[in-house]
């Protein structure tokens, strides 16, 4: 088999077992060390990683014996040292939800990814929906005052140019959004090779199929997206009730000013919070989604103090 030399790379495509590598400028095809199985750890894509290189066996499956250590790692999709979260939401067909946006904010929040919310179909919202220009302006402003980038595209601009100005080199990024929002459409148009199936909306049920099967990380200008599939659960498991207001950046600077330190927002006096949600400096769809999943937390009693 000839000498054996270590190497390091990235996870960006796994299949069947198979774990297929970039490092050095070139792909290696891996399999994972039996020690991984029995402490069940499993390789993610985009995980950086440890491997034996079989240098006079070129053809050889190689074997993959470190997993170097995580920023972060989303269990759907399985996908590790995220960036950048794309949240694709629709502005129409389906229609736009802040709750849902709120959720995958929180999500990325929890994992330490920095969130770039990309509003799609705005040719079909100005059509459709009266009032369309401040309905929209509401949403743009609302979370540009939050720190989140936002980003507005349809099918009639030149996608590339737009996420050429916005990504980062090496950067690994991820696309949320629930089905039927785009999400492969944008691969697509960013990635014309891998025509990757789209989703019809169903009528009746007013959502989508899911399309995606895989998780691999696609090349773009040097930046590494991951084509995920559409999801609106959140685990809560991971959240805890005390820690809840740190994930949203208007809750949590709100927060400096009430009287109590631990306070949490709900039936405390003198909560600067809610203050500021009747004074109308922090959006009630914010603090009503605040509430309602601190509920959640609470009725089942996840609390790690």
């Amino acid at each position: 088999m000839g000498e054996i030399e270590l190497r390091e790379g990235r996870i960006y495509k796994s299949l069947s077992g198979f774990y297929y590598i970039w490092s050095q400028g070139q792909v290696f095809t891996s399999r994972a060390k039996g020690l991984f199985r029995h402490q069940k750890i499993k390789p993610l894509v985009g995980d950086w990683v440890t491997f034996e290189y079989y240098s006079e066996d070129d053809l050889s499956d190689h074997r993959l014996t470190e997993i170097h250590t995580r920023k972060n790692q989303l269990v759907r999709p399985p996908v590790a040292n995220v960036d950048f979260a794309m949240i694709v939401m629709s502005l129409v067909e389906p229609d736009f939800s802040f709750n849902l946006l709120n959720n995958y904010l929180l999500t990325v929040e929890i994992n330490h990814i920095v969130p770039i919310i990309l509003l799609s179909k705005y040719d079909l919202f100005i059509q459709e929906v009266e009032d369309s220009q401040s309905k929209l302006m509401h949403i743009i402003e609302l979370y540009q005052s939050l720190g989140y980038k936002v980003v507005m595209i349809d099918h009639t601009q030149n996608l590339k140019a737009i996420f050429e100005s916005i990504m980062q080199p090496e950067a690994v990024y991820v696309i949320m959004g629930q089905s039927g929002v785009g999400k492969s459409t944008l691969i697509n148009h960013l990635i014309p090779d891998l025509n990757l199936e789209t989703n019809q909306i169903s009528q009746s049920l007013n959502r989508g199929k899911h399309t995606t099967r895989d998780v691999q990380l696609y090349d773009f200008k040097g930046a590494l997206i991951a084509d995920t599939p559409g999801f609106s659960a959140m685990d809560l498991t991971m959240i805890d009730k005390y820690d809840l207001d740190n994930y949203y950046p208007d809750l949590a600077e709100a927060s400096k000013g009430c009287k109590f330190s631990s306070c949490l927002h709900i039936n405390e006096p003198k909560c600067q919070v809610k203050a500021d949600v009747a004074a109308g400096k922090i959006d009630a769809s914010r603090y009503n989604h605040y509430v309602n999943l601190f509920k959640q937390i609470d009725q089942k009693k996840i609390n790690y103090r």
